[in-house]
């Protein structure tokens, strides 16, 4: 008789409740164990960025007490606001929750998919078909959704926003937009992206990365809006390769801005600026220094999806940069696995 696999069991990092807790106030990432350890750590730099009195520091400390319990609550949170909107939420373009069809997707992307797994296909022939953006910090670009797919998204994205559903943060420096898998989009249209599309055509860009070896994803949409979230201050993303897509809408500003891989962000002086296109996806390594302008006028929505590799991430969490501490989690949590990892060259650890 045939036996069925038991479905994978994703975990998280422990160091997700204390590394990397961002202060928007002072643009900062910080770590974060105890008062002592933070005014040992940040002190100078906290006060250098206007944390100078005892009432500033001790509303930090609230701050990041609150951001900790926050994240700590995450996984239940989420999986209970998901089964809510399974079964209360209308959608208002029900079409976009159908399996991914080749027809939302633009020819160009299609087009790059479909030599990825051709035979003899090869770095070169991929790099004809997209665009470099930068050689040097393996950076590109190529049109993934078409344009009517782009507004259905949109619409739907806003009906759910104006709904009295409940909403969790896209990620821990975003304050504005959509889980995708909270609002059902995960099975039908995130896990085919990955697995019938973007893994191809990243085993060619990035096999380093684990491109060829993805296993799972996290797909959120931002919002950047007057009197919302206006910019992002630089960071890392927590995935091995990273797909960001300009939806939309009318703006200007916002656009995107690089650094080195894992460079410090106080030591970027000349970064390489990508303007978005609307349709059009970028595509670069997690791990590459990145943040966004500031918005000048109008909404910008963007569908950023992480790509994840267990095999890599296992070996060394890109967060703390240390080997996992694992806990278990709701979901594909952030990608890490309890099996033992296939052999990889990673660059990560390079």
């Amino acid at each position: 008789m045939a036996t069925v696999a038991a479905p994978r069991r994703f975990c998280r990092c422990a160091c997700f409740y204390t590394e990397n807790l961002y202060v928007a106030r002072y643009g900062l990432h910080v770590r974060f164990r105890n008062e002592q350890q933070l005014r040992r750590d940040y002190g100078p730099i906290l006060r250098s960025r206007g944390c100078v009195s005892a009432k500033d520091f001790q509303q930090l400390l609230a701050e990041l007490e609150q951001e900790v319990e926050r994240r700590q609550r995450l996984g239940p949170e989420s999986a209970a606001r998901k089964a809510l909107i399974a079964s209360s939420y209308h959608p208002a373009r029900p079409e976009v929750y159908d399996s991914l069809q080749d027809a939302a997707l633009a020819p160009e992307f299609l087009a790059v998919a479909e030599y990825s797994v051709s035979p003899g296909a090869d770095l070169k022939g991929l790099l004809q078909r997209l665009e470099t953006v930068s050689e040097e910090k393996r950076i590109y670009r190529v049109p993934v959704f078409t344009a009517p797919f782009c507004q259905a998204l949109l619409e739907e994205l806003e009906h759910f926003e104006q709904s009295d559903m409940p909403k969790g943060r896209p990620n821990t420096m975003n304050n504005y937009g959509v889980l995708l898998h909270e609002l059902g989009l995960d099975e039908p249209l995130m896990t085919p992206l990955r697995e019938r599309f973007l893994q191809p055509v990243m085993a060619l860009l990035y096999p380093d990365c684990g491109g060829g070896q993805l296993d799972s994803h996290r797909a959120f949409v931002v919002k950047y809006a007057p009197g919302q979230d206006l910019e992002l201050g630089c960071h890392y993303d927590n995935a091995e390769l990273t797909l960001n897509v300009a939806l939309g809408k009318v703006f200007t500003g916002g656009a995107l801005y690089f650094g080195g891989l894992f460079q410090a962000p106080a030591a970027l002086t000349e970064p390489l600026e990508v303007e978005h296109v609307v349709g059009q996806g970028v595509l670069h390594r997690g791990g590459q220094l990145h943040g966004a302008r500031p918005l000048g006028t109008g909404e910008r929505w963007n569908l950023v999806v992480w790509l994840r590799a267990s095999a890599v991430r296992n070996r060394l969490c890109p967060m703390c940069r240390c080997e996992p501490d694992l806990v278990d989690d709701e979901g594909f949590s952030d990608g890490f696995t309890r099996e033992e990892p296939t052999t990889v060259d990673v660059c990560a650890l390079t």
